[in-house]
């Protein structure tokens, strides 16, 4: 039933995806102790102080505003589904290891800042904005690209997926997601998502 492999996350099947609309770092899962309620907060907020955070996100509530808006944009992309099946497209394939590699660079330099001065947190701070420049753009060639490439059948189980939501796995969750989303933004109040089409 899975697409392939991936990271082994055990809070969200956002895990990796969704990012703080502030500053971009990762969104990690932290649960209330008293409540039991499962919040998203800013790593980079938790870590150095130097964020002023996404806000009160539940998690249970953004991962179900995610879900309704896969179904919708599946719902808009299904007529072009019906176009004539996908081949490799080897500047896609390039243009997803660029974007891998802009990520890992991002990741690598927020794991430095722990304790960083406010000398390096600012240059750090310029180096991610441009490192995030560079991802945006890849992310939207790369959408670009594949609403041309997609397939019929990777769309009909996509969808066949999303209809059973419920009752899959949740590493098919996390990989259905990945499929179809490149990054979410989120804050109280506004989350973006930039879509892979």
């Amino acid at each position: 039933m899975a697409f392939g492999g991936g990271h082994k996350a055990k809070n969200s099947w956002l895990a990796g995806l969704i990012k703080c609309a502030n500053c971009g770092a990762a969104l990690t899962v932290q649960k209330h102790n008293n409540t039991g309620v499962c919040y998203f907060r800013c790593r980079r907020r938790f870590d150095v102080m130097n964020c002023e955070g996404c806000g009160t996100l539940r998690m249970l509530e953004v991962e179900n505003s995610i879900y309704q808006s896969m179904c919708n944009k599946m719902a808009e992309f299904k007529t072009l589904a019906r176009s004539s099946p996908a081949k490799a497209n080897p500047k896609l394939t390039a243009l997803k290891v660029s974007l891998a590699q802009v990520e890992a660079e991002i990741d690598d330099l927020l794991a430095t800042l722990k304790g960083a001065n406010s000398k390096l947190l600012s240059y750090a701070n310029k180096m991610i904005e441009e490192l995030d420049a560079r991802k945006q753009s890849l992310c939207k060639q790369i959408a670009d690209l594949t609403a041309q490439t997609i397939s019929p059948k990777k769309m009909e189980r996509i969808s066949g997926y999303l209809d059973k939501w419920e009752s899959i796995s949740f590493e098919d969750k996390r990989l259905v997601a990945g499929e179809l989303i490149c990054k979410i933004r989120a804050k109280k109040g506004n989350i973006h998502i930039e879509w892979k089409f």
